[in-house]
């Protein structure tokens, strides 16, 4: 299920949910400046400060959570360019001291199981 546990750092997303997140971030940080710059009304300069803040402890938790995906810890997020590599790289494909994957849940010795009986 995508956009559980969104302020949590434990777990693992994937490429869709981390590139849906910054989406979001974007779309609502671009909306509330628009708002305060028409405006130019204080109580919306305050809120594109919360957009931001909010915004950016959600971006990073996703960011952490896309690098344990990718078998790696949440402070490569801060490594220059490390951006291309959540976006791009394909997470582990087995289960990693992060968690289970999440793009297969089921199990992956399920195809060895087929025409057995149970």
């Amino acid at each position: 299920m995508m956009f559980k546990d969104i302020f949590s750092i434990r777990g693992r997303i994937r490429r869709t949910e981390f590139v849906l997140s910054c989406l979001i971030y974007a779309a609502a940080l671009f909306a509330s400046v628009l708002l305060a710059a028409l405006t130019n009304l204080i109580f919306f300069y305050i809120i594109v400060v919360i957009t931001w803040f909010a915004g950016t402890v959600f971006r990073i938790t996703q960011g952490v959570k896309r690098c344990h995906d990718v078998g790696n810890s949440g402070w490569f997020q801060f490594i220059p360019f490390y951006f291309f590599v959540m976006i791009f790289a394909d997470g582990d494909r087995r289960d990693n001291r992060y968690g289970p994957n999440p793009k297969y849940k089921e199990d992956h010795n399920s195809i060895n199981q087929i025409g057995r009986e149970k």
